[in-house]
């Protein structure tokens, strides 16, 4: 697992990323030193949760990629299938090659 998410953290842009339990409980992570590992895991879940919960509401089916723009940098959440593939990049990472490398990085955990 922690070899799927260092070679994800090599494209460029990505400060780090991590595979995370529905119930927030950290798989495996492999984050930059300045992320706390157990915030980014809590906010994973939380945000996934929620989102679901609203669509449920809306008649809709459960999301399989969020994605969360803000000044310092994004984040992307994707459903992992054994659990949420969480990935935090710079503020001006191509999210075309990102959303590829992901893509790629799931295939392979899925695969396991």
């Amino acid at each position: 697992m922690y070899n799927i998410l260092g070679d994800l953290n090599k494209a460029s842009g990505v400060r780090g990323s991590m595979l995370v339990g529905s119930d927030g409980i950290i798989i495996a992570a492999d984050l930059d030193s300045t992320l706390e590992d157990e915030t980014v895991g809590a906010m994973a879940a939380s945000i996934m949760s929620n989102v679901n919960k609203a669509l449920e509401r809306l008649k809709q089916h459960n999301t399989d990629r969020i994605t969360i723009e803000a000044d310092q940098g994004k984040i992307f959440l994707n459903d992992a299938g054994v659990g949420i593939l969480a990935v935090v990049t710079d503020p001006e990472v191509n999210v075309g090659l990102i959303r590829l490398e992901i893509k790629n990085a799931i295939t392979q955990i899925k695969g396991q």
